[in-house]
C-alpha cells in the first residue's frame, strides 16, 4: 500500500511561478500546497516536524507528474490516493483537504489511521 498526495499545481520553474502568481492574484489555490508549503518554496516547519513524527510516507507529485491512472481516481485536485497493486483510490479528497491547513500532523494521522 503506498500514498500519494497530488498537488493542484504543475512542477517545474514555469508551474510553480504560474502557481504563485495565481495565489497572488487570487485566481487559484491549493490546500495541500498550503499545508507542505505554505509561502516557503522548500517547505513548511510545521510538515516537516510532522512528517518527522509520523509513519506515514505520502509521496507528493504535482499534476503533470501524476498518472493517468492517478487522475482519474480523483474527484478533483488537490487529493490523497491510496495505491494498492497498481490500483488507485481517493481517501482524502480536496475539500476535506482544505480542513488540515495550518494542522499537518492531522493530515498525516488521518492518512495512517485508513
Amino acid at each position: 500500500m503506498s500514498f500519494v498526495g497530488i498537488y493542484d499545481a504543475d512542477g517545474g520553474l514555469g508551474g510553480e511561478l504560474r502557481y504563485v502568481a495565481d495565489k497572488l492574484l487570487g485566481r487559484g489555490k491549493c490546500a495541500l500546497c498550503d499545508i507542505t508549503h505554505g509561502w516557503n518554496p522548500m517547505g513548511s516547519r510545521s510538515w516537516k516536524q510532522a512528517c518527522m513524527a509520523s509513519d506515514v510516507e505520502l509521496e507528493l507529485l504535482h499534476r503533470d507528474e501524476a498518472t493517468a491512472e492517478q487522475l482519474a481516481a480523483t474527484t478533483g485536485l488537490p487529493a490523497i490516493l491510496r495505491g494498492d497493486d497498481g490500483q488507485w483510490s481517493e481517501i482524502v479528497p480536496a475539500n476535506e483537504i482544505a480542513q488540515y491547513v495550518g494542522a499537518p500532523d492531522a493530515l498525516l494521522e488521518r492518512i495512517g489511521a485508513l
